[in-house]
């Protein structure tokens, strides 16, 4: 989107955009000016709402990408314009911002790209109550364009900002605060057990740090909870590492720093890391010498399965993206199950509907999302004569990491055995990368019917007529005019997804968010656009892991892959 330009610029301003949570933008989009009009807008919302009182005090924090420090700056003369003041809460993760910010009934603005590219970077703000829901972004953006009225209509003279959109005066940060840091660690070493407890003491662990904001907190916490930590990977520059798109370049270079740790003498158990701002875990198995694979990555949303498990949780919120073996499991346990759009603002506000079910049974209410962030609803005691672990409904990558290393060493098994007893689906995703947000359009033009349905089941029932299929499972007849698109879909698909590439036939689809595909053979393909990036991304499920990655590989394949023919047929 392309905002009007003020009269003292000498560029075409382009005005930031919500993605599937937080604003995102190209750095060289992001400019001071940007940066302000959104985080000053924003603040402006949280007071009208009444979530925040002009005169407090506003957390902020950043990643480690070369951008971060001048946006920082930014947000904070935004902030001290909007009459707060500033709590620098340094380089730290997202949930240890939004922990702090809501044991300390404050706003807090977090200056991260999570997991993509450097030259993008994006801002976070969220409640004093958590984070912005979707209902939230339509008052933010009439706020930001309010205040970009009145930054555009200043003079040159007036501005506080240069013809390039810059600061003409950047403002100093105030010295680091550490409470927020601290506060994070805290949970974790005494929501396992304590200082006296050693959780995970025998345990090896190696962690990738590259340049993950919680690295150095990530293996403070390991070390505290008595695991030895053998860091490695360490980078100065930004490293994007995206959990839903686990590369084989990258697991070779997990097998490499596997092996080098083991030249010197060393065993790990496992390897865990995380992504940018460090709210999307990474945990891989290390497996026997003998297995030529050495490292075996866990799915985020497979990861979440045993953190609920552990946590007890009756009542769990995922995306339409996850594993269906979350599905599988969670019916096993007789566990209420929500699928919801993709973006944990949507997985927010569905926890916040089942916390206020509490009447109905829902005591632990927990959620998380493909790429293994996990969100805490409801207040837990994991250990007894531990402290219990207060609500943290926003995507955290320590509790992932920390429960299945916990769940694990408490059965004195490997990581690898504990995993053998999930249902057997793999999952694999990929992405296409720089495909314009204007082609996916059309790619979901072309495969999304009007109305209202989300979900219809294909051929089933004595008249095989199209079905619609509410979220209980429970289905009913649509009348010829309203299943008609739905076949149409139906025939595109089948023409990418073809028996050629061993698809069978298609018997649902579920268009929530992006495309969803269900086969008769059990197999699942999902495309969706993300929403931070120009990108097409393709999750797969299948009975086999080998399977997983050959519907992956089919989309991506250039030429000629399912996501190119998409593409080619609808744009």
């Amino acid at each position: 989107m392309t905002a009007t330009n003020a009269a003292f610029l000498s560029y075409t301003p382009v005005a930031l955009a919500f993605g599937t949570s937080g604003l995102r933008g190209l750095v060289t989009d992001i400019t001071d000016l940007e940066a302000y009009i959104n985080v000053k807008g924003a603040l402006r919302y949280l007071v009208s709402i009444g979530d925040i009182e002009a005169g407090g005090v506003v957390v902020l924090g950043g990643d480690l990408r070369p951008s971060t420090d001048r946006i920082m700056g930014a947000a904070a003369r935004a902030i001290v314009d909007a009459g707060f003041a500033v709590e620098n809460a340094g380089k730290i993760p997202t949930p240890a911002v939004i922990l702090h910010s809501l044991a300390t009934h404050r706003a807090g603005v977090m200056v991260s790209g999570s997991h993509i590219p450097f030259d993008r970077n994006g801002i976070k703000i969220n409640r004093s109550k958590g984070e912005v829901l979707k209902s939230d972004e339509a008052g933010i953006t009439r706020e930001v364009d309010a205040v970009r009225a009145e930054e555009y209509g200043r003079s040159a003279g007036a501005s506080a900002f240069t013809a390039l959109g810059m600061l003409k005066e950047p403002m100093a940060l105030p010295a680091v605060d550490r409470a927020a840091e601290e506060r994070y660690v805290a949970r974790y070493v005494e929501g396992f057990g304590g200082s006296g407890r050693r959780a995970l003491e025998g345990l090896s662990v190696l962690v990738y740090e590259h340049s993950a904001v919680g690295r150095d907190l990530l293996g403070r916490v390991l070390r505290e909870l008595g695991a030895k930590v053998l860091p490695a990977g360490r980078a100065a520059t930004f490293i994007p590492i995206d959990t839903e798109n686990v590369t084989d370049e990258l697991l070779g270079r997990l097998v490499a720093m596997l092996s080098a740790a083991e030249a010197s003498g060393e065993a790990p158990d496992a390897i865990v890391s995380t992504d940018g701002d460090s709210d999307r875990p990474f945990v891989a198995a290390v497996l026997p010498r003998g297995d030529a694979r050495r490292v075996q990555f866990l799915p985020g949303d497979l990861l979440g399965i045993v953190v609920a498990e552990l946590l007890g949780a009756d009542a769990v919120a995922v995306p339409i993206s996850s594993n269906d073996a979350v599905e599988r499991r969670m019916t096993e346990l007789g566990v209420w199950l929500d699928k919801t759009k993709i973006g944990s603002p949507y997985v927010v506000a569905a926890i916040e509907e089942l916390s206020r079910r509490a009447g109905g049974g829902h005591k632990r209410v927990v959620g998380w999302e493909a790429n293994g962030g996990f969100l805490l609803g409801s207040q837990t005691l994991l250990v007894p004569g531990a402290t219990a672990l207060a609500p943290l409904p926003t995507r955290d990558s320590m509790l992932p990491i920390l429960a299945n290393l916990f769940a694990a060493r408490s059965r004195n098994v490997s990581l690898s055995a504990l995993w053998s007893q999930l249902p057997r689906r793999y999952g694999r995703s990929g992405l296409k990368d720089q495909v314009p947000v204007a082609v996916s359009r059309a790619i979901l033009a072309g495969l999304v019917p009007p109305g209202d349905v989300t979900e219809v089941e294909l051929g089933r029932g004595d008249d095989g007529a199209v079905r619609r299929r509410d979220a209980s499972g429970e289905s009913s007849s649509l009348d010829p005019a309203m299943a008609a698109p739905w076949l149409a879909a139906s025939r595109a698909l089948a023409r990418c997804f073809s028996p050629e590439r061993g698809f069978a036939d298609i018997v649902r689809i579920n268009v929530l968010d992006g495309v969803r595909v269900y086969f008769a053979n059990g197999d699942v393909a999902h495309v969706r656009p993300s929403g931070n990036a120009p990108q097409l991304r393709l999750y797969a499920n299948s009975d086999t892991q080998e399977r997983a990655d050959q519907i992956v590989d089919l989309g991506l394949q250039e030429p000629g892959g399912i996501l190119a023919e998409l593409q080619a047929t609808f744009a």
